[in-house]
């Protein structure tokens, strides 16, 4: 059983990629004055300022460590304790609707809700459905997605996709198409990130490729690197050697500003990182994370490269003599980067937090159905179309 008038559920995994999705919704949701409950796994203390206000439960889960059964089989245990955990709190709670964001930490309250029968959709951020979302897209009410006809969609699940884009949240709204100016003669900002905790493989490979840059260029750089603790004081010596101006952190908590202020990104494709730089509309240097299940990171960098929004170098060729032609060709070409910015904010899907709030609620009134979606997708809803992907989009 469920309440039509009870709160919205929110099923995200320890990950920034995950989290940041689902605090973007619940800013929206509360925004229009709906209670949010979080189900999460044991990392919830490190992210639970980010869900202010919300009640907040954590529940067991696990990945398998392996491919097959017998990775399952390991994970079992934890899974099946996890949807026992969540069967019990969504009984509670009461919820409207769940939606999950993908990631094996959302399996167990996203069984949970589909055993009790709770209106319940996933968010698919990535190029290409995740496992949890393709293992339970059989049974959801919806499947929102980032983007058109994600790989791994089954056909018989086609008619539940409903493109909304990937939610940003308000920190990154605030700098939403903000201006964008290729550097001239003047100073170059580059920002170079990996991820949350900063990718070792960018500390290897930035600071040896700057060094390599015509000392026109060097001179003119204003670098703004996230790097791991342990390599901060070894990337600094390379930079200082260099005579390369660099803002060395192994977290910003301002990224948003960061990635507006530059000229030019070096990072991961990860699918915040992605809608983060489409949203504001900045060209990039894309380097997936090559052991990423089901190599998303690669079909997520291809889409924006494929716009002309961004440029990707896998790891396997990402080298400092790699790294510093593509840069010097890029730096030096105002144009290139001007028409990258703009087809990377074509890419951008700002209006995607309120499109999926709409989906949600439509769920949790117990509306959706095809006559409902239709008037989403004719854009009478409150905010505008919401897409499918296999007809409009």
């Amino acid at each position: 059983m469920y309440r039509p008038d009870g709160p919205i559920v929110i099923a995200a995994g320890g990950t920034g990629g995950h989290l940041f999705p689902g605090q973007a919704l619940a800013q929206e949701l509360r925004r229009r004055g709906r209670k949010i409950v979080l189900i999460t796994d044991e990392r919830v203390q490190r992210f639970d300022t980010l869900f202010p206000g919300a009640d907040i439960f954590s529940v067991p889960s696990a990945t398998p460590k392996d491919r097959g059964i017998s990775g399952l089989a390991k994970a079992a245990p934890a899974i099946l304790s996890g949807i026992a955990q969540a069967f019990g709190i969504l009984g509670r709670v009461q919820p409207s609707a769940v939606i999950g964001f993908g990631g094996y930490p959302t399996l167990p309250p996203i069984a949970a809700a589909i055993l009790r029968r709770i209106p319940t959709c996933v968010h698919e951020q990535n190029a290409v459905l995740g496992r949890v979302n393709r293992l339970v897209a059989p049974y959801v009410h919806a499947i929102a997605s980032t983007f058109a006809g994600p790989k791994f969609l089954r056909p018989r699940d086609e008619d539940k996709l409903v493109l909304t884009g990937n939610p940003v949240r308000d920190a990154v709204m605030t700098y939403a198409a903000a201006p964008y100016s290729a550097p001239g003669t003047g100073r170059i900002n580059l920002l170079v990130f990996g991820g949350s905790q900063g990718a070792r493989v960018m500390s290897d490979i930035v600071p040896g490729a700057l060094s390599r840059l015509p000392e026109v260029l060097r001179s003119r750089l204003d670098v703004v690197q996230q790097a791991r603790p342990e390599d901060i004081d070894r990337v600094r010596a390379v930079y200082e050697q260099a005579g390369v101006h660099a803002e060395l952190q192994s977290f910003f908590e301002d990224m948003p500003a960061r990635i507006a202020a530059a000229h030019l990104v070096i990072g991961r494709s990860g699918a915040s990182t992605v809608a983060e730089l489409s949203v504001i509309g900045r060209p990039s240097i894309l380097v997936p994370l090559p052991h990423s299940l089901d190599n998303d990171q690669k079909a997520n960098a291809e889409k924006l490269q494929s716009a002309g929004a961004g440029f990707m170098i896998e790891q396997k060729n990402f080298t400092e003599d790699a790294l510093s032609e593509r840069l010097t060709a890029l730096l030096n070409d105002a144009t290139t980067l001007g028409s990258a910015a703009k087809a990377a904010l074509a890419q951008g899907a700002p209006n995607a937090v309120r499109r999926l709030a709409d989906l949600v609620e439509l769920l949790g009134r117990g509306e959706f159905n095809s006559a409902k979606a239709k008037q989403l997708v004719d854009g009478s809803g409150p905010s505008g179309p919401l897409l499918f992907a296999r007809g409009e989009c």
